[in-house]
C-alpha cells in the first residue's frame, strides 16, 4: 500500500456523535409530538360536546324540556373500543337545565385538561387547566 492512499469512512467517535445528536433531538420531539396527540383528542371531545349540545337542544323544542335526554354514546372518540376511549361522556339533565361532562380516561389523563363540561347556556368549564387554554 502507498501512504497516499485515502482511507473513507466514519470513524466510531462520529457516529457517536451522530447518535447522541440525534438522542436528544428525539427526546425533544417526543414529548411535543405526545402534547399534540392529546391536544387532537381533546379537540375531538370538545367537537362532540358541542354536537351532544346541540341534540339536547333539539330534544328540548321537541318536548320543552330536558328531562329524559339520553347521548347516542358515551365515549369520545366514538368509535372507540374500552382500550381506546380517551374520554368518558354522561349527561345530567333535568328540567329547564343540562351538563355534559368528558372525563378523561386511559392515556387522556396526562393531559392538563382532565374534564370539559358545557351546559344549556353554552357555559364552557374544565378541571385541571383554566377553560381558556381548554376550550
Amino acid at each position: 500500500m502507498s501512504k497516499q492512499q485515502k482511507v473513507s469512512g466514519f470513524t466510531l467517535i462520529e457516529l457517536m456523535i451522530v447518535v447522541a445528536v440525534v438522542a436528544i433531538l428525539a427526546a425533544i420531539a417526543y414529548p411535543s409530538y405526545q402534547r399534540y396527540v392529546l391536544r387532537t383528542y381533546r379537540g375531538q371531545a370538545k367537537a362532540d360536546l358541542v354536537e351532544y349540545a346541540q341534540m339536547a337542544e333539539r330534544f328540548h323544542t321537541a318536548n320543552n324540556t330536558y328531562t329524559g335526554f339520553t347521548l347516542p354514546v358515551s365515549v369520545s372518540p366514538r368509535e372507540a373500543t374500552a382500550s381506546t376511549k380517551r374520554y368518558n361522556v354522561v349527561p345530567t339533565a333535568a328540567g329547564a337545565t343540562f351538563t355534559i361532562t368528558a372525563t378523561a380516561v386511559n392515556a387522556q389523563v396526562k393531559d392538563s385538561c382532565t374534564s370539559l363540561t358545557i351546559n344549556q347556556a353554552s357555559a364552557k368549564t374544565s378541571t385541571g387547566d383554566t377553560a381558556a387554554n381548554c376550550w
